[in-house]
């Protein structure tokens, strides 16, 4: 990825251009030292004057009032707010009419910002006070007076916080009051530009110190740069968070979110003292020292998937290359490609207005749609249909172009949403909360629905990525999600009533995929690479977890390494300085998941006889039990050497009645409760009680009894030789009542168990025999 600059033979402005804003994705203001106010229209190539300030006004800085949001495509800016060096600010229409001009500070005011909606301005000056000012520019707050001159200030994520600059320290103050402040050295010298990203929550800096910096919201140092040669007088966010540059004197530097350079150009500019991005992220502007305002188009993006590679060679076309037999397509579009995706053989790509599809094995032809509303920030695809995020809302359309569905929850707002908090399967689509962190909502792709009861998934701590596993039954979808602390969790999306057990996994995971063919997830957990060959088996056998990984040293990925992709058994890891690096796994474990997903059990253990490796074994025990094949279970336990459990399903086998089996294997995988509900169904009481007999579960098998009116004298009598083999005496008042006069005849209880089980053998054969005479029928 590179940049793309322009710059006009003759400086339009005759002294330094301070700001630069967009209004939409061609049009740009940029005012001057000479009083001047420019429009750059970039479609005609045209530069008019707005309107001429007084001489006595030296703009500073100049933020657009935010286009509603889900506002309509391209829907205009039409005001702006213009600090300047006298102390105030003005309130200025597009005409270039001044609305308003008001006493702001003493000294000039060095910095002025809308919040994310348009209903505040934060505005900081030289006289070392943040005060925020209504829409119609009436002071709500002065909130806070440093001793220093305060050079930039920007809202936080949720517009609840104001970051800002004093000295060396950056400041994150809350608008609420006694809240915590936090606050931070985070330079050698004198801070000049901050920005906070509402999408990827994240800050940069940039001071006389030569460098710039890269900080989450709590104040870590992610990113700090080597330093330049100049100090660096600019620096901003790309409206989806995943690109920003650095602004410096005869320097321009395009960066990835996480810091590392894309590109550096060497414009003969001055210094670059504001960045302006446009409304889709495709080209930036900059105010430059000596008159120039450059222009600059993100060119030479990249995408790759097996053995395809797609670059974004101009504005309008993508070169195709596939590097099996060196065969190149080039793709012409009507208008600049603003977002675009590759992944399960579609090329996915949208322009300012249409969509396009390509199928990878014809580029001729592409499906063409026009767009509802404006600007696409998110592309995601999944093996069926894809999703597209705009400003108005979520769209999923099937690879043929036609709309499935636009799921819609309270609060939604799709303008800070990207990959992390976002994620779709073939049936399943699964959103992160912003209003809530706790909360992930979840919607049946082909409905726009949320699913199973409706209620929203919930965990005890902010969430942070998720991601849902690609294959498989709807009913055993999968999403695993890493919260606050670093800890992964997996949970069942179907929610019916009963509360779906949230089950950790992991610690310290810093990024997490799951792979494209099959359910195997794998992530870098503190200084290890991890691969969950089966993560259902938590669910099954959550002893064998610990077998069915794959472990590698992760020191060499460096320190906060990014999974890029997880495709087939190769898995593409982003190291902290941007290089790339491309690791295999073993293909056994896909192959493995594909005969399980076809009931294929003699061909998945002659599979795990031929590769000899305890991992496959283990994973093969747990496929069979959550699929309740219990021979092949009893294989695979067996050849991992699990004496206790093989012992316990060879059991399972003795049972008289088909119910029984079905309970035992349901306690096998510790579901105590839908094993005893199962019994109950079938009216096996006795066997439900003994179930929470042998797990000690003493007051629910009193409950059962009593409740059943049977059995009661059994319950008791174990219970009294239970204590007496641990030397106690019953304190249980419930027991206590149900056992005054009683005697415990052991010879009778063993008669009405072996009575209990010779009913049990006559309703299996019973029911046995109606089975065959209608198979007979038929």
């Amino acid at each position: 990825m590179r940049l793309k600059t322009s710059l006009l033979k003759e400086p339009k402005h005759k002294e330094l251009v301070s700001c630069v804003g967009w209004t939409t994705a061609d049009e740009l203001y940029s005012c001057s030292d000479d009083h001047q106010i420019m429009k750059w229209n970039l479609l005609t190539s045209e530069t008019t004057r707005v309107v001429k300030l007084p001489d006595d006004t030296y703009p500073i800085d100049l933020h657009w009032l935010p286009r509603s949001v889900g506002g309509k495509k391209q829907s205009l800016a039409e005001s702006f707010v213009l600090t300047s060096s006298d102390g105030k600010f003005h309130l200025i229409s597009k005409s270039g009419r001044v609305e308003k001009s008001v006493e702001a500070h003493c000294g000039a005011v060095l910095a002025g910002r809308w919040n994310s909606e348009g209903t505040a301005l934060a505005t900081v000056g030289e006289d070392g006070q943040v005060k925020i000012w209504s829409k119609s520019g009436m002071l709500r707050s002065t909130l806070a007076q440093q001793g220093t001159p305060v050079y930039s200030v920007a809202w936080g994520p949720d517009s609840e916080k104001v970051l800002y600059t004093s000295g060396k320290q950056l400041i994150i103050k809350p608008l609420q009051p006694n809240v915590k402040v936090l606050q931070w050295k985070a330079h050698d010298g004198l801070i000049l530009k901050t920005d906070w990203n509402s999408v990827n929550e994240l800050i940069l800096s940039a001071g006389e110190d030569c460098k710039y910096k890269v900080w989450d919201s709590y104040g870590h140092l992610l990113y700090s740069s080597q330093p330049h040669e100049y100090p660096i007088t600019s620096i901003a966010w790309s409206g989806d968070g995943e690109l920003f540059a650095v602004g410096s004197f005869h320097t321009l530097r395009l960066c990835d979110k996480t810091g590392w350079s894309y590109a550096l150009e060497k414009p003969n500019t001055g210094s670059i003292f504001n960045i302006a991005w446009s409304v889709d992220g495709t080209q930036l502007a900059g105010a430059c020292g000596n008159g120039h305002v450059i222009f600059a188009h993100v060119v030479e993006q990249r995408w790759e998937w097996k053995n395809l590679e797609i670059t974004l060679i101009k504005r309008r076309t993508m070169q195709v290359h596939n590097v099996i037999d060196d065969a190149v397509d080039l793709l012409e579009f009507r208008d600049r490609v603003i977002k675009a995706s590759l992944n399960y053989g579609h090329l996915v790509a949208s322009t300012s207005l249409q969509c396009y599809v390509f199928s990878t094995k014809n580029w001729n032809t592409p499906l063409i749609f026009d767009l509802k509303e404006g600007t696409v920030t998110l592309i995601l695809q999944a093996e069926r249909h894809f999703l597209l995020v705009d400003g108005g809302g979520l769209y999923l359309y099937s690879y043929e172009g036609r709309l499935i569905s636009s799921p819609k929850f309270p609060g939604m707002r799709t303008d800070i949403l990207n990959a992390q908090t976002v994620s779709l399967s073939n049936d399943t689509l699964a959103v992160k909360d912003k209003a809530d962190e706790k909360v992930i909502y979840i919607f049946d792709a082909l409905s726009g629905k949320p699913l199973g009861d409706g209620k929203p998934l919930t965990h005890k701590t902010e969430i942070v990525e998720i991601a849902l596993d690609q294959k498989g039954l709807t009913s055993e979808r999968k999403i695993a999600f890493i919260d606050k602390n670093r800890d992964l969790y997996i949970t069942s999306v179907k929610r019916f009533g009963k509360e779906q057990k949230i089950v950790k996994i992991g610690t310290m995971v810093q990024t997490l995929a799951w792979n494209d063919t099959s359910n195997i997830l794998c992530g870098i957990q503190d200084t290890r690479f991890t691969v969950w060959y089966y993560p259902n088996t938590v669910y099954v056998d959550k002893d064998l977890l610990t077998k069915t990984l794959y472990e590698k040293d992760a020191s060499e990925f460096s320190k906060n390494p990014q999974i890029v992709h997880f495709v087939g058994n190769q898995i593409t890891i982003r190291r902290a300085d941007g290089s790339l690096i491309h690791l295999n796994i073993s293909p056994y474990p896909a192959i493995l998941h594909e005969y399980v997903s076809s009931s294929k059990w003699e061909d998945a253990v002659r599979l795990c006889r031929f590769v000899k490796d305890q991992t496959m074994w283990a994973c093969l025990a747990a496929m069979a039990v959550a699929n309740k094949d219990m021979a092949t279970a009893e294989i695979a336990y067996a050849s991992i050497g699990e004496i206790d459990k093989v012992q316990y399903i060879n059991s399972i086998k003795d049972l008289p009645s088909k119910e029984s089996r079905m309970a035992h294997i349901l306690l096998f995988g510790g579901n105590t409760q839908e094993a005893e509900t199962l019994l109950l169904q079938t009216g096996l009481i006795y066997q439900a009680i003994q179930v929470n007999i042998n797990l000690y579960n003493w007051d629910r098998a009193l409950e059962l009894a009593v409740k059943h009116k049977t059995h009661v004298d059994t319950v008791l009598a174990y219970r009294q030789k239970f204590l007496e083999d641990f030397g106690k005496k019953e304190t249980n008042k419930r027991f206590l009542q149900y056992a005054e006069g009683l005697e415990v005849d052991w010879n009778k209880i063993k008669a009405k168990i072996e009575m209990e089980i010779a009913k049990e053998r006559e309703r299996a054969a019973a029911s046995a025999t109606v089975r065959a005479s209608v198979t007979v029928q038929q």
